[in-house]
């Protein structure tokens, strides 16, 4: 099993320049600690905080990359854009990794970002496939000519074709029944994010596996999105997530920037990190590793290392914890290609 990082937010105080020496730290330190994956997810006007953009930032980080490390969108919002100018962006930096491009892409969730960008938050969902039909038009025909609801292409002959063939692997977002069965029938991967659990997860994974068959698609294994704490100990692995990132999922939470409820994250933190991460001593991480990916066909798990309470010298800490005492043990972990259903 393998580990990826999401890169994320910081105060907007932070100047540009910090910014992209504390973001190359990062994935330097990622990389040395034999993370496989380096992924980055997307907004749009994001007031106190700065949220670089995936595909720049991306084709940037492109240059520093590692034969064995994969870059990701985590996800870029396919209805805010033209689909032959997203088509032609990712197809430009699939050729920019050398084809170490996977492309996670969803229809978004923050209805102020539609609303700013003129673009009907309503129409998400159906935008999002019609953007996908276009998009792998563009990127595996010499000629498209498509005339959808939302979009028009008339005779467009295409000029950047991806790295890969016939295009980059999609991770296609998905919360609910509708969704995830979109993801089995349009992505190669279901990114899944920590706040389905449980039963849920047992539901929908089961689900999209289900549309796979019926659709003669190949089963996969999928991402997860979760954090990874460990400590010395089980006391200090709460305490050290609670100083990384309670302050800032409350925020989120309270501008609806996450699906968790603000008042249950407050009243209830503690609880709502044993359910949604992996936390504990480094033994006691490995093993809830373990005993998920025994029920789970997941791969890779997906952390977030920076938060914006840290600092520069935190975030190569916290990865290289990691990388001495989790990517190790996880990596001759082999996950079940199925869902166990009970």
């Amino acid at each position: 099993m393998r580990l990826g990082v999401i890169l994320g937010d910081v105060r907007k105080s932070l100047p540009p320049a910090e910014h992209l020496d504390a973001l190359l730290r990062q994935v330097e330190a990622a990389q040395r600690n034999g993370f496989s994956h380096i992924t980055m997810g997307q907004h749009f006007l994001y007031g106190d905080l700065r949220w670089l953009q995936p595909i720049p930032t991306l084709a940037r980080l492109a240059a520093e990359l590692d034969e064995h490390v994969t870059l990701a969108t985590t996800i870029v919002q396919a209805p805010l854009y033209h689909p032959v100018m997203l088509a032609e962006d990712l197809a430009t930096l699939d050729i920019l990794t050398r084809g170490r491009l996977v492309v996670g892409i969803g229809a978004g969730y923050r209805r102020d970002e539609f609303d700013a960008l003129g673009v009907d938050y309503t129409q998400r969902f159906r935008m999002l496939e019609e953007s996908i039909t276009i998009m792998k038009q563009v990127w595996t025909q010499d000629e498209v000519s498509y005339a959808g609801r939302y979009w028009t292409v008339r005779d467009g002959h295409t000029h950047i074709r991806p790295f890969q063939s016939p295009h980059p692997p999609l991770w296609l977002g998905a919360m609910g029944e509708q969704g995830v069965r979109r993801s089995a029938r349009l992505g190669d991967g279901w990114p899944v994010t920590p706040e389905i659990r449980g039963p849920e997860l047992v539901r929908l994974m089961s689900l999209y596996e289900d549309e796979r068959i019926r659709l003669g698609r190949p089963l996969v294994r999928n991402p997860l999105r979760r954090e990874i704490i460990p400590a010395a100990s089980t006391e200090a692995a709460y305490e050290r997530f609670e100083a990384m990132a309670k302050e800032r999922l409350l925020a989120y939470a309270n501008r609806q920037l996450a699906t968790r409820d603000a008042g249950e994250l407050d009243r209830e933190f503690r609880e709502v990190a044993r359910k949604e991460t992996f936390i504990g001593t480094p033994d006691e991480c490995v093993r809830q590793i373990a005993e998920f990916a025994q029920v789970f066909p997941v791969d890779p798990i997906l952390v977030r290392a920076q938060w914006p309470t840290m600092s520069g010298d935190d975030v190569v800490a916290y990865l290289d914890d990691l990388g001495r005492d989790i990517v190790p043990a996880v990596a001759g972990l082999t996950p079940v290609d199925r869902v166990v259903r009970v």
